[in-house]
C-alpha cells in the first residue's frame, strides 16, 4: 500500500510538472513566440512527433518535461527566420507572462486541490474547544517525564470528546485562551464547564503547579496553574462559498511557511542528519514521496488519506512555484528579476532623454552567477536528498 501511495505521489508531481510545462507552451504559443519542443520526460527519446513547427515527444527518465522556446536569451544562435519570433524579442509584458506561467500553473493546482478537499472531504484540524485526551503532569520540581496517577483533568471527570464550555465563569471559544486562562490561574481549585452528550457539566479539577513560560505555554521557570489535557481532532467541513477564504488562508500560510523556511530554519540544514531533525524543514522530492506514501497507509479513515494526500500534493505544488520564483538565475524567478531590471533601467533613461530601444541585459556577463547558482542548488538538493534516505521524515512513528 506504502509503495502505491509512493507511486500515485511520484504520477501526481509528474503531471504537475508537465502541466507547468505546458503553462510556458501555451503563453508562449499565444503571444507568437516558436515552440519548437515539447517533451515529457528527459534522456533518450522513445517516441515523438512533428506537428507544424512544433516536435512533441516522449523521454525514456520521467522526471518532468521540457519546452523549447527559441531564443530565450540573445546569447542563443537560431535560424534567422525565427529571430523576429525569438523569446527575447517579444514585449516585456509577453515575457512576464511566459516566465511566470509556470509557477501560475503550480499556484493554480494547488488552489484547486484545497478548494476541492474542503468542499468535498472537509479537513481535520486541531478542535479549539475538544477534548482529545487526558494526561499526568509533572508538577514543579520533578523531572519533565516523572508524573504519575490521573492528573488533575481525569481525576475531576473530564473525558476525552468533551467539550468546554468555560472555565472559571470565562466562556471558552479558543484552545489558547483556555490554556492561557489554565496557567493564569495556578494551582488549587477551579471550574470548568463541560458539554457531554447535548448535557452542560460542571466539574472542580485541582489544578497543580508547575514550571513553563506564562504566555506561550513552553519552556520557561514561570510558575504556572496546569490541568492535564490536549485538543483532540476534528473534521470541518465548508460549503463551496465558505472554503474560498479559507482556501487563500492556507495558501497565505504556504507563503508564509517558506518565508520562515529561507529566513528562520536555514540553520536547521545542520540537523537534518541528527535525532533532531526538523520535520517541518527542508525535504527533497524522495521525502515528499516517502511522506505521500506513509499518508496513503495512515490508520485513519479513507477520506481523511485522501485529503491529507491531495493536501500533501497541494503543499509540494505551492512550493514548487513559490521556489520557482527565487530572483535566482537560471530559475523563471531570475529571468524575471533580469526583466525587471531591463525596464527599470530603460525607464531611467528615459527620465534622462533617451528615445532609443530597449537595451536588452547582458547575459554573458551573468553566466558566472548563474554556474554558481545550480552549483550551490545542485549540492544543497543533494544534501536533502541524502538526508531524506538515511534520515527520513516520518509522520507515522
Amino acid at each position: 500500500m506504502a509503495a502505491l501511495g509512493i507511486g500515485a505521489f511520484v504520477l501526481a508531481l509528474f503531471v504537475s510538472v508537465v502541466l507547468h510545462e505546458a503553462g510556458h507552451f501555451v503563453t508562449a504559443r499565444y503571444f507568437g513566440m516558436k515552440a519548437s519542443r515539447f517533451f515529457v520526460g528527459f534522456g533518450p527519446t522513445l517516441w515523438s512527433k512533428r506537428r507544424g513547427e512544433t516536435e512533441y515527444g516522449i523521454k525514456a527518465i520521467p522526471a518532468g518535461g521540457f519546452v523549447k522556446i527559441e531564443g530565450m536569451t540573445s546569447l542563443e544562435e537560431i535560424d534567422p527566420a525565427d529571430e523576429p519570433r525569438a523569446f527575447y524579442k517579444a514585449a516585456a509584458h509577453a515575457r512576464l507572462v511566459v516566465m511566470s506561467a509556470g509557477s501560475f500553473v503550480h499556484f493554480v493546482i494547488a488552489i484547486v486541490l484545497i478548494y476541492g478537499v474542503l468542499v468535498a472531504l472537509g479537513t481535520t484540524q486541531t478542535s479549539e474547544t475538544m477534548i482529545g485526551r487526558t494526561s499526568c503532569v509533572a508538577t514543579a520540581g520533578t523531572s519533565t517525564n516523572a508524573c504519575a496517577g490521573p492528573g488533575p483533568a481525569a481525576a475531576a471527570g473530564l473525558l476525552t470528546g468533551d467539550r468546554v464550555v468555560s472555565f472559571d465563569g470565562h466562556p471558552i471559544s479558543t484552545w489558547d485562551a483556555f490554556t492561557q486562562l489554565v496557567r493564569d490561574h495556578g494551582p488549587g481549585p477551579a471550574e470548568l464547564v463541560v458539554s457531554r452528550d447535548g448535557e452542560l457539566l460542571t466539574l472542580r479539577p485541582d489544578l497543580v503547579e508547575v514550571l513553563r513560560d506564562r504566555r506561550t505555554g513552553g519552556q520557561g521557570t514561570d510558575p504556572v496553574g496546569a490541568l492535564g489535557v490536549s485538543p483532540g481532532q476534528e473534521t470541518r467541513h465548508y460549503g463551496p462559498l465558505g472554503a474560498v477564504p479559507e482556501t487563500f488562508k492556507v495558501i497565505g500560510s504556504g507563503f508564509t511557511g517558506m518565508y520562515e523556511t529561507f529566513t528562520e530554519r536555514i540553520d536547521d540544514i545542520s540537523r537534518i542528519f541528527g535525532d533532531d531533525r526538523d520535520e517541518s524543514g527542508f525535504i527533497s522530492v524522495v521525502g515528499a514521496a516517502r511522506l505521500g506514501g506513509e499518508v496513503a497507509t495512515a490508520d485513519e479513515d479513507w477520506s481523511d488519506r485522501i485529503g491529507g494526500f491531495l493536501i500533501l500534493v497541494a503543499a509540494i505544488n505551492l512550493a514548487i512555484g513559490i521556489f520557482n520564483l527565487l530572483p535566482l538565475l537560471p530559475l523563471d524567478g531570475g529571468h524575471i528579476a533580469v526583466l525587471g531590471f531591463e525596464q527599470a533601467r530603460h525607464g531611467l533613461r528615459r527620465l534622462r532623454g533617451y528615445r532609443g530601444p530597449v537595451q536588452p541585459v547582458d547575459f554573458a556577463k551573468l553566466l558566472p552567477a548563474t554556474y554558481a547558482t545550480v552549483v550551490v542548488l545542485v549540492g544543497f538538493s543533494l544534501i536533502i536528498l541524502s538526508a531524506d534516505i538515511v534520515n527520513p521524515i516520518r509522520i507515522n512513528q
